[in-house]
This record gives structure tokens, sequence and C-alpha cells, in this order.
């Protein structure tokens, strides 16, 4: 027969090692992301995106569109996608400031005295 406390213990060694292949998997999938041309990390800057929508009627969507600095507007779900208007110009990047910013510390004021005239 089978002592009840070996058979516990194998089936918590068992799930143990299922999580821990579920918890590397995980670690990969975020960490690493998918392989690409430049190496196994996911680039950070991302280069296209759909900056707004918005509804025109039951069908038919309006998609701002963005690549790089430039914003597409294109109607989208009628018969015939359409391309509104191109060489939007995009918000530009913010940028850093070109100086360290330096916070002068000066001394406290006393209270003022509201009681004499």
């Amino acid at each position: 027969m089978v002592n009840l406390d070996t058979l516990v213990l194998a089936v918590a060694a068992i799930l143990f090692v299922i999580a821990l292949g579920a918890l590397t998997m995980w670690a990969f999938k975020t960490f690493l992301g998918r392989s690409n041309a430049h190496g196994l990390l996911r680039p950070r800057d991302r280069r296209l995106g759909v900056v707004e929508t918005a509804s025109v009627d039951q069908r038919r969507k309006l998609l701002l569109v963005r690549r790089d600095d430039t914003e597409i507007l294109v109607m989208i779900g009628g018969p015939v996608d359409l391309v509104l208007e191109t060489d939007i110009k995009g918000r530009p990047h913010l940028e850093p400031p070109l100086e360290d910013v330096i916070i002068a510390k000066s001394d406290t004021r006393p209270a003022p005295d509201f009681g004499k005239k």
C-alpha cells in the first residue's frame, strides 16, 4: 500500500513543477517577447498606432493612425475603406529638458502676527 504522506508529497511536487513551468513561460513571454531582427528584446519605441477612433454610424468608423510624427485619417467599415486626409502633423514627442532643474531652498518666514495693529 502507498503511504498517504508519500502520495500527498508527490502531488504537491507535481503541482510545484507545473507552477514553476508556467511561471517560467510567463517570464519569457513578458520580458523577452517575440524574437525579431534586432535581437531577443522587444523594441521600446513603437512607430505605428491608433491615436483615436470615432463612430460615424453603425458600420463606419474614423481612425486616426499615427506613424512616427505623421497622422493619417482613415474611414473604415463601409463598402470601401477611404483615406480622408494624409500628412497631418502629430503632436511632437516630449523631449528631456536642456539643463538640469535646480530647486532652490529658501529660509522659512516667520508667521504673521495678526493681533497687533
